[in-house]
């Protein structure tokens, strides 16, 4: 699959979110997805997209993402992905949730911190409600959320939250054991071999009770006077902490800072004690490290301390809010903190926690939401490409700002056909003159075309147009498989013939009135630059596009009076000339019906309506648009690609 993570944090952050997201996402890189990281770090490596944030007020170490659904939009229509992971609730994970929705992309959003929770840790509780009741909103637009824990689901679930579905945390064992224990490390805080060392690991922060985990331990080094306290990590209570407590008592007290990998295992492995006063996580990722290092754990029994603590046996906790049970437990923590049965116990407990089987299941949650919203636009590298007898494609308008080239690409490459047909305006001579830019991918879709004109088994045949009206002065001409001709017979398999023709014969202001017709080409212009602010605009509100140049030929009488009289017209010439049909263009209104007994067929343009017209190898014509074409596209290459992603896998 093709993976999108959207989040605020993610390595090198040091919390529980980025930590999380970067096992996830090296072991599904393992099992062959493809996975890329849209986050807000300043640190950007290949694979990962940087969006715009801004730093929480005091607290600068934590970036919200602004939103960005333009961005994302434009991303994900070019590169479209399988499945999107929003891992954060802020306004960048509102936003990706709703472009997300807009594009029909299947989506899951991950809830790792009970934000609402935190609020009365900084005197905001009157909001609480409010704030749950916009998370909810949030996460059920998307197709499923992802919970930590069984204590949250049954929360958010008894609020309304659906389609929930319970992911644990992993461990990475070979990183966190006990044989990292380092002596010369314990010797730098003063402890010896059996002096009781308990460690703190996370944010310094008000919602993970840090100030009252550290009166705790003050109070125990009243029984215990050797007792040591190291404090890991950083945040926005840290200068207040270490103000109070560094220059009390013995030095007991020691604040490291942030440690990361190997220093932060040795940290953990050199402690005994690991002190875990957080009442509002929805996982706790520390205390399986604490575990898994050989640390005899004291926590509340909530998220993952309900799951794997075995009070007495594995570890201590008590029920979240009981303060005085809390410093109970820690007591006895504290007698038994060289507890050789409680520490193998712990470490036993976590061994088969590991991310390969959590890997898994996200995946397979994945994939569960991938299978109910299959991915049909995804531009392919179709390995077999659709057969046709011909293909029709006319208004391409490379030279243009609005061209749709990328897709004119696709439908070239993933078409097998006998013949090709390009009937006018491929090349826009006149927005050339207007000294318009010409892309990258204008330039592929001409060598594309060439390379199809160098195959045995295709004929190009280019009908020229009034925007490509510099080719008149040389026509007819032959260049080694491509003939470009003012219009061209089409003989069906059945004898049947159809004339080619580009049209613009028929539209009297191209004829006979050129400067007015350059001018209208101006004007369309305009328009589309119009149209194309406009669409902006309409996304960024979650609409859908919509062509102001087509709402005005649907409305406006003259315009339509046009179209008849130019269907009219056409049909006339091809009655004179014994054609049973017409294949045109020039005016981008795809049509397939019949005027007066002749089959009249236009095949759009790929400005705005990216459609063309297709013969089958039985003779029937049909015309189809883009969306059509990419729907064939992956149902042809749908049991290829599953065959191919098993293989990935194994």
């Amino acid at each position: 699959m093709r993976i999108e993570i959207v989040t605020d944090t993610f390595s090198p952050d040091v919390n529980g979110v980025a930590m999380t997201l970067g096992k996830l996402t090296d072991n599904l890189k393992q099992r062959g997805h493809y996975v890329h990281i849209v986050h807000t770090g300043e640190v950007v490596k290949l694979g990962e997209t940087r969006i715009k944030s801004m730093s929480l007020p005091g607290y600068k170490a934590v970036r919200v993402g602004l939103p960005s659904p333009l961005q994302l939009r434009k991303r994900w229509k070019q590169k479209r992905p399988d499945v999107i992971y929003v891992a954060t609730e802020s306004p960048l994970g509102i936003s990706a949730i709703k472009a997300a929705r807009e594009l029909g992309i299947p989506v899951a959003s991950g809830f790792h911190t009970n934000f609402h929770q935190y609020l009365k840790d900084y005197r905001l509780s009157k909001i609480e409600r409010p704030v749950l009741a916009l998370l909810r909103k949030i996460h059920n637009k998307s197709d499923c959320t992802i919970v930590p824990s069984q204590d949250v689901l049954n929360t958010l679930e008894s609020a309304g939250f659906k389609k929930l579905r319970l992911l644990g945390r992993g461990i990475d064992t070979e990183q966190f054991h006990p044989g990292k224990r380092s002596d010369l490390l314990r010797s730098s805080w003063g402890a010896s071999a059996e002096t009781p060392v308990a460690i703190i690991v996370g944010r310094v922060a008000a919602e993970k009770n840090l100030e009252f985990a550290l009166r705790c331990l003050e109070k125990m080094k009243v029984v215990s006077p050797d007792l040591k306290v190291v404090i890991v990590g950083g945040g926005p209570l840290e200068n207040k902490l270490q103000a109070r407590y560094l220059n009390s008592n013995d030095g007991g007290f020691h604040f490291v800072g942030v440690r990361r990998g190997e220093s932060l295992a040795t940290h953990y492995a050199s402690a005994d004690l690991l002190v875990f006063a957080s009442e509002s996580e929805t996982f706790g990722n520390v205390l399986l490290e604490g575990m898994a290092s050989g640390n005899v754990t004291v926590s509340y029994r909530n998220a993952a301390s309900a799951q794997y603590i075995k009070n007495g046996m594995n570890g201590y906790n008590c029920e979240p809010g009981n303060e005085a049970d809390f410093e109970k437990i820690l007591s006895e923590a504290l007698e038994n903190f060289s507890n050789q049965e409680i520490k193998a116990a712990a470490v036993a407990t976590i061994k088969p926690v590991t991310w390969a089987s959590i890997t898994d299941r996200f995946s397979g949650y994945l994939t569960e939401i991938v299978a109910d919203k299959p991915n049909r636009h995804r531009r392919v590298k179709n390995k077999t490409p659709l057969n046709y007898r011909s293909l029709f494609l006319s208004d391409i308008h490379l030279g243009t700002e609005d061209s749709k080239a990328r897709q004119v690409l696709d439908v070239i490459k993933n078409i097998n056909c006998e013949r090709l047909y390009l009937n006018g305006d491929i090349i826009d001579g006149w927005a050339i003159k207007r000294k318009a830019k010409w892309k990258k991918s204008h330039s592929k879709v001409v060598r594309a075309i060439l390379k199809k004109s160098e195959q045995d088994d295709c004929e190009v045949i280019y009908t020229r147009g009034n925007h490509d009206d510099f080719m008149t002065q040389f026509l007819p001409v032959d260049i080694g498989g491509l003939k470009m001709v003012k219009e061209a017979d089409h003989i069906c398999p059945n004898g049947d013939k159809y004339l080619v023709i580009h049209g613009d014969g028929f539209d009297s202001v191209c004829t006979n009135h050129r400067w007015l017709a350059n001018l209208g080409a101006v004007g369309y212009d305009f328009l589309l630059d119009v149209n194309r602010c406009y669409n902006k605009y309409r996304a960024w509100r979650g609409k859908e596009y919509f062509s102001i140049s087509k709402s005005i030929k649907s409305k406006v009488k003259s315009a339509v009076s046009f179209v008849d009289k130019y269907e009219d017209k056409l049909h006339e010439l091809a009655s004179s000339r014994g054609y049973k049909g017409i294949i045109c263009g020039h005016i981008h209104t795809p049509a397939d019906k019949h005027v007066k007994g002749t089959h009249y067929l236009n095949s759009g343009d790929w400005v705005e309506t990216m459609s063309c017209i297709v013969e089958h190898h039985d003779g029937r014509m049909e015309l189809l648009y883009y969306k059509d074409l990419l729907e064939k596209f992956s149902n042809n290459v749908l049991s290829e690609s599953v065959i191919e992603e098993k293989e990935n896998v194994a």
